[in-house]
């Protein structure tokens, strides 16, 4: 019969139902018992110039001494049930739950005891060519394969918040993007007439074997035939007849018969398996997707920016520009400004928007380091358009022969950001199971290079490419820094604590916070009388001989944060503010306050898909009125027309 064809196995299930049964529960349950025992922490970067990453570290509260009692069978009997429930109809969980509660031994769950903290590590279904083509991709642009444990939804469907932590676990700001841009399921209907499709196949071959149940059995049947008819010219809600509800309540009322006749549900419990796998499979697999187109839009420079460099960088030598030579470049009396960056228009809004806010313009030299594949279109740009009467300096890095630039660095690296997911659970409370996920924007190993680029000043201000400044920063230059090398922002969401595992044996304060990028004010002749970049290197050089896998996903995140310990000046908060690039709900009142406007995060403001709300800021500043961007179609949506500040 076609209704009776069973579903193809997507595993092989062979001996009996118990020890079956015991070993799937056991595959389900390892999981959940990690993520209760276990405080997770992970970073990972997001930058387009660095590799993506992720570390595990502990948060400091503990949950390791858990009474017997906190971990009886109904507490893991329930969290699994919880744990299904976003898979699958609350009608299929239920039938998975009395199989499960009947049929799980004691043994089982000694055993679930005796291997807690495990990690175990789930594996998709098998991606198609077109997928498989995308994870050969460069590291940067790499969606990690790793499921992290983590959901923990309720039976009636509405997940708790830890559901939304697990997915930017590992999924990162993909997540926050997805949950703003949510469209309306148009197939809500249909998946739960498949679910009921699937229940009524799973009961129908037991029934059929019952000879005093024949009426049942063909009643069945029948339905079985009209749900399949429906959903094969159904794809949407509005696909489906018009009495639907009159057939759902038939087949619920059919299936409900036949769980009081079926007494073996071995072969129900395999059904439900296998929809259990493929449900899970498929929803990880189509995430797993839509994270990678997502971090191939962030990643990626859009076509018409990529053809305003190529026809800039044409342009200049078709006119044979030079510029003029400007004394003031190494002159230490003027204010330094140092932006490292490959994106034209992101280094022409910082330096018009710092123009724009500042009293004395002829003070300002900005020096704009590049590589030498955007150093022509950069400089042919800062020609066509003057900023006052502010200084533009471009600098090819590629060009400086400078001595640690072979040894450290590779290439131009404009900053590195990271992703830190921090879990932790309460001994007294396992379901009260914590997550945070704070972003942090940090220097690159190209900064690092500052004093050998301007081996004749004595301080700099070092801007992000991805800010916007919203007031003077002159009084930057009369700060006293207290012999600190650097003046930053710091960020508490981040301790040097938490990361201690990574530091290896050096002596770190706890309760130091991390420190942000995007505005800092640079001691050059503090750094180099620290001979910090050489410190720097050291500390690198020790990471990358040292063989732990925790040392190696930690990049240079470990050498960075020693290099500048006991050498951080903290900035008054209001002088930078992130978050805009990442984070939906930044307070309107502390934008007004701030300083700088730092746009850390995937969602840049020139992209499309950066944070509406923040995009005004940024677009205020941009040159609009230029032959190249038209010719290019250069479109960013915004209503302020903004212009050059000539």
């Amino acid at each position: 019969m076609k209704g009776a064809a069973p579903v193809p196995h997507k595993r092989g299930w062979r001996g009996f139902c118990f020890p079956v049964l015991s070993l799937v529960l056991l595959s389900l349950l390892v999981p959940l018992f990690f993520l209760v025992n276990q405080s997770g922490y992970s970073v990972e970067t997001e930058s387009p110039a660095a590799v993506l990453k992720r570390l595990d570290v502990d948060e400091h509260t503990e949950v390791s001494n858990l009474s017997e009692e906190q971990r009886d069978q109904s507490r893991r009997v329930d969290d699994l049930m919880r744990r299904l429930g976003p898979s699958i109809s609350k009608e299929v969980i239920e039938s998975i739950a009395k199989v499960a509660i009947s049929k799980t031994s004691q043994s089982t769950l000694s055993t679930l005891t005796a291997l807690k903290g495990t990690i175990v590590e789930s594996t998709s279904l098998p991606v198609p060519a077109s997928a498989a083509t995308l994870k050969s991709i460069p590291g940067s642009l790499k969606i990690n394969d790793k499921t992290m444990a983590g959901s923990i939804p309720d039976l009636s469907g509405a997940a708790v918040d830890e559901t939304e932590a697990s997915c930017q676990l590992e999924f990162g700001s993909y997540c926050l993007w997805r949950d703003e841009h949510k469209e309306q399921m148009q197939d809500s209907k249909v998946k739960q007439l498949k679910d009921k499709l699937f229940v009524a196949r799973a009961y129908y071959p037991s029934v059929a074997k019952l000879p005093a149940q024949d009426n049942l059995s063909r009643e069945m049947k029948m339905n079985i035939q009209e749900y399949e008819r429906m959903l094969s010219e159904a794809t949407t809600d509005s696909d489906i007849p018009v009495h639907v509800e009159e057939k759902m309540q038939k087949m619920a009322a059919v299936i409900s018969k036949a769980k009081e006749h079926v007494a073996c549900t071995s072969n129900v419990d395999k059904k439900f398996r296998q929809l259990l796998d493929l449900t899970e499979d498929e929803a990880h697999f189509h995430m797993k997707q839509s994270a990678f187109l997502y971090q191939l839009g962030v990643h990626t420079v859009p076509k018409s920016l990529h053809c305003l460099s190529m026809r800039l960088t044409v342009e200049y030598f078709r006119s044979h520009s030079a510029g003029e030579e400007d004394d003031k470049h190494e002159d230490p009396t003027y204010h330094h400004y140092v932006i490292f960056s490959n994106h034209i228009l992101a280094a022409s809004v910082v330096i018009n928007s710092t123009v724009m806010h500042s009293e004395d313009t002829a003070n300002l030299v900005f020096h704009v380091v590049t590589d030498g594949q955007n150093y022509f279109a950069m400089k042919f740009w800062f020609i066509r358009h003057k900023y006052k009467n502010a200084t533009v300096d471009v600098l090819n890095i590629d060009d400086l022969n400078l001595k640690h630039m072979e040894e450290s660095v590779s290439h131009l690296l404009v900053h590195e950001e990271f992703r830190v997911s921090i879990r932790s659970a309460s001994a007294e409370n396992l379901s009260a199971i914590q997550t945070r996920t704070e972003y942090i924007s940090v220097f690159g190993s190209t900064h690092f290079l500052l004093p050998e680029i301007f081996p004749n000043l004595k301080r700099v201000v070092v801007l992000g490419d991805d800010v916007v400044v919203k007031r003077d920063l002159s009084p930057l230059w009369s700060l006293d820094m207290e012999g600190m090398v650097n003046g930053a922002v710091e960020y508490c969401g981040v301790r040097h604590g938490q990361l201690r595992r990574y530091l290896g044996q050096s002596i770190l304060d706890s309760n130091s916070c991390a420190w942000m990028s995007g505005l800092n004010v640079i001691n050059l002749e503090r750094w180099r009388e620290s001979n910090l970049t050489e410190t720097y290197r050291r500390h690198l050089m020790q990471q990358q001989q040292n063989g732990d896998k925790e040392f190696k996903t930690a990049g240079t995140l470990p050498a960075y944060l020693l290099a500048f310990h006991n050498q951080i000046y903290a900035l008054d908060n209001s002088w930078a503010l992130s978050g805009l690039g990442y984070n939906y709900r930044v307070d309107t009142e502390l934008i007004k306050k701030a300083a700088v406007l730092h746009y850390n995060g995937n969602m840049k403001p020139w992209l499309d898909l950066g944070i509406k709300q923040y995009r005004g800021y940024w677009l205020e500043f941009l040159t609009r009125e230029d032959q190249f961007m038209d010719d290019c179609y250069v479109r960013l949506d915004g209503k302020s027309s903004g212009s050059d500040a000539t």
